[in-house]
């Protein structure tokens, strides 16, 4: 009673539609994100779902995240309410959309560890929060370490790099979405 939607998220329609605004074809993607074609086919026809570590390569393939395709994925409404019970239990680590719909801001939890390799630069600004656990970030060529209850702001355009340090880590991640223009020019 009251939730917005009880179905899982489809993306199909939302990599579609950033695909073809970027003018590629099936085959660039296939290339850039090492899936198959007909894998990526299913995809956007709404077939197939694609894991969460698929739907990471096809957003980095189109230069994206995969927080952006699931909030595209979702119709924007003015509420809603994100069950925690309703998410669908992935083995460690997952990542859990804290806000559906195409929104001005979109807010995940990641719990566990994820790739610590991967460098992360956001147009706009971001906030992490650790609820629980401790992890290491490296910004700007500085290493920090949260631990429960620490946040960090990041302003949009900054490098970084996270990893969980401690079992069960959850780090809640908010930001300004990127099809907003909320970067200010900061060469001044």
């Amino acid at each position: 009673m009251g939730d917005h939607k009880e179905q899982p998220l489809r993306v199909g329609a939302a990599v579609r539609r950033r695909r073809r605004a970027l003018e590629l074809t099936l085959a660039v993607v296939a290339e850039r994100s090492g899936l198959s074609v007909p894998f990526l086919s299913q995809i956007e026809n709404d077939r197939a779902r694609p894991s969460r570590s698929s739907l990471e390569k096809v957003a980095d393939a189109l230069r994206t995240t995969a927080v952006e395709l699931l909030a595209a994925a979702d119709p924007a409404c003015s509420v809603d309410v994100v069950r925690a019970e309703a998410t669908e239990l992935e083995p460690e680590p997952r990542v859990r959309s804290l806000v559906r719909g195409h929104h001005q801001l979109h807010a995940s939890e990641f719990t566990g560890d994820h790739d610590a390799g991967r460098e992360f630069q956001h147009r706009n600004d971001e906030l992490m929060y650790v609820a629980d656990g401790a992890v290491e970030i490296e910004a700007e060529g500085r290493a920090y370490r949260l631990v429960r209850g620490d946040t960090m702001y990041l302003t949009g355009g900054v490098r970084h790099r996270w990893r969980a340090t401690v079992p069960d880590t959850r780090v809640i991640v908010v930001a300004v979405a990127e099809h907003i223009e909320a970067v200010q020019d900061r060469s001044r």
